[in-house]
C-alpha cells in the first residue's frame, strides 16, 4: 500500500471509490463499466490537476517518498548483471553506499549508488542514506577500479546528506568528499551523475562530478536541505516550505543554471507510482549518454569536464544605480 502525502489525498479518495467499484461489481456481479469509467477519467484528470503544477516543497517531499525506487531498485532493474563489491580497505564496508561492477546492454560499467532502506531496519543498517567517510573511500576505490579496466562510472544519488556524527567527523567526511571531487574531476573515464531522488549538499556532490548530470523532475538537488536553510535563515526548521521556494528546488532550474544537463520525466504522479517505467526511462537515457561519450577522447573528455563545472554560477554585479 503506498503512502500518501498530504497533496495527494483527493487522489487517493478517489482511487478507494475506484476500488470499491471494481470490489463491488466482481462480488455482485453487476455492470459498473460506466460508472468505473467515469472515476478512472476523474482520476486521470485530479492527477494531472496535482502533479502538473507541484510547488518546490511537494516536489522535495516525492523526493523522500518511502515507496520511491532506491538506487539497488534501479541497479536490479536495469542492469544485466551486477556484482557487488564491499569495504574501503582502510577501516569497514559502508552499507549506505553501493557499488559494483555491472553490464548495461553488454557493456561493462562500474555504478555506484547511495542506498535508502524500505523500512525501519534496513534505513538503520543504511544509515538512512548518510554515507560516512569510508562509504566515499569505498566509491572513491570503486572508481580508481573502473579507471584501471577502462570502465564507464555511473552514480545514482538519494542522499538528505553526508553523515554529521562525531565519529563521522573524526575519520575526516569533509577530507574524503573533497578527494572524491577531486579525483572525479581527473579521471579518464566517461562519468554520469544521476539525482534519483535527494541530492543534499556535499554528501551528494562526493559522487556527482560528471560528465553529465542527470535528474528526476522530482528529485532535488541543493547546497543544503530546505529544513538546514530554514534552521539557518529564520532560526526555526518548520519554514522549510518557504526555504525550498527561496532555494528554488526544481528540477529545470537547475538546467537553466547550468548544473544539470538532462531532466528525467516519470510517470504520471511520480516514480513510486510505476517504477519499472521510471527505470526504463532511466534506462534509455543511461544508453543514450554512453553512446554520445564513447567516441570521445580523453583528452575532449577531460576538457569538457572542465568548462562544464567553470560555467555554472555566472553572476553580475550592480550598484544599484537607475540605467
Amino acid at each position: 500500500m503506498l503512502s500518501t502525502l498530504d497533496f495527494e489525498k483527493p487522489l487517493c479518495e478517489l482511487e478507494k471509490q475506484l476500488q470499491t467499484l471494481h470490489d463491488l461489481s466482481e462480488n455482485s456481479n453487476l455492470d459498473l463499466t460506466q460508472e468505473i469509467r467515469a472515476i478512472e477519467s476523474k482520476i486521470e484528470v485530479t492527477l494531472r490537476q496535482i502533479f502538473e503544477r507541484l510547488t518546490p516543497w511537494q516536489k522535495v517531499q516525492l523526493a523522500r517518498h518511502p515507496q520511491r525506487p532506491y538506487a539497488l531498485d534501479y541497479i536490479h532493474s536495469i542492469f544485466d548483471t551486477f556484482q557487488e563489491l564491499h569495504g574501503d580497505r582502510c577501516y569497514r564496508d559502508d552499507p549506505a553506499i553501493v557499488g559494483g561492477l555491472a553490464e548495461l546492454e553488454q557493456r561493462a560499467v562500474t555504478v555506484i549508488g547511495i542506498q535508502k532502506g524500505h523500512n525501519t531496519k534496513e534505513n538503520l543498517r543504511r544509515n538512512f542514506g548518510s554515507p560516512h567517510p569510508e562509504g566515499y573511500r569505498k566509491a572513491l576505490r570503486l572508481m580508481r577500479l573502473a579507471n584501471r579496466f577502462a570502465l564507464p562510472i555511473i552514480t545514482l544519488i538519494d542522499t538528505p546528506g553526508a553523515y554529521p556524527g562525531i565519529g563521522s567527523e573524526e575519520r575526516h567526511v569533509a577530507e574524503a568528499i573533497a578527494v572524491n571531487i577531486q579525483e572525479m574531476s581527473r579521471l579518464p573515464v566517461p562519468i554520469i551523475s544521476v539525482i534519483i531522488g535527494e541530492g543534499g549538499s556535499g554528501g551528494a556532490l562526493g559522487l556527482a562530478v560528471a560528465d553529465v548530470l542527470m535528474i528526476f523532475e522530482n528529485a532535488y538537488f541543493s547546497v543544503v536541505s530546505p529544513e538546514g536553510c530554514a534552521a539557518i535563515l529564520w532560526k526555526d526548521r518548520s519554514n522549510a516550505q518557504q526555504a525550498a521556494a527561496a532555494l528554488q528546488l526544481d528540477a529545470h532550474k537547475l538546467i537553466e543554471f547550468g548544473v544539470a544537463d538532462l531532466v528525467l520525466k516519470e510517470p504520471l504522479g511520480g516514480a513510486h507510482r510505476d517504477p519499472e517505467a521510471a527505470a526504463q526511462t532511466l534506462k534509455g537515457a543511461l544508453l543514450q549518454q554512453l553512446e554520445k561519450l564513447r567516441g570521445c577522447s580523453v583528452k575532449s573528455l577531460l576538457a569538457q569536464r572542465e568548462r562544464k563545472y567553470r560555467r555554472i554560477g555566472p553572476f553580475a554585479e550592480s550598484d544599484g544605480a537607475e540605467t
